[in-house]
């Protein structure tokens, strides 16, 4: 049945920014799955448009979840205006509402995971920008679920 679908049953696409590499995760509401997917590249935060647009028509996201990069005290640093800004393009370019999330700590714990899974080397070895965009995404996920409770 086409139409608006309601809160639950939306398939979310999360980012985890970066001035290089944007880091994505798909998810399902409903189940609160989530994947990590390949990363965009960026030049200077700007996503590849081509690469973008091909993750939003693969998926048909219903929104977006962006990772806001907080200060550990809270406030907001550079990153995080530019993360908003990120945020801010996708609801123009494609009318789809969008979340921030905080992140803090998210990379971190996404590099433990990597190691736990057995990869090696360095970060830019080894990205985790998909596992931290899902880490984002599951945060969002847990969020959401406790507001409804």
């Amino acid at each position: 049945m086409a139409g608006k679908q309601t809160t639950g049953q939306r398939t979310i696409l999360a980012f985890d920014f970066g001035t290089t590499r944007i880091g994505v995760a798909v998810g399902q509401e409903m189940l609160g799955t989530t994947n990590s997917l390949a990363p965009v590249q960026a030049k200077d935060g700007i996503p590849n448009k081509e690469q973008l647009q091909k993750l939003i028509s693969e998926w048909q996201p219903d929104a977006f979840v962006v990772g806001i990069p907080l200060n550990m005290d809270g406030t907001e640093s550079e990153m995080s205006r530019r993360a908003r800004k990120f945020g801010n393009r996708l609801y123009g370019q494609y009318g789809k509402p969008w979340f921030g999330m905080d992140e803090r700590g998210t990379t971190k714990q996404a590099k433990v995971i990597a190691r736990d899974l057995g990869h090696k080397g360095s970060y830019k070895d080894t990205p985790v920008d998909g596992i931290a965009a899902q880490l984002i995404l599951e945060s969002w996920f847990a969020e959401q679920s406790s507001a409804q409770s």
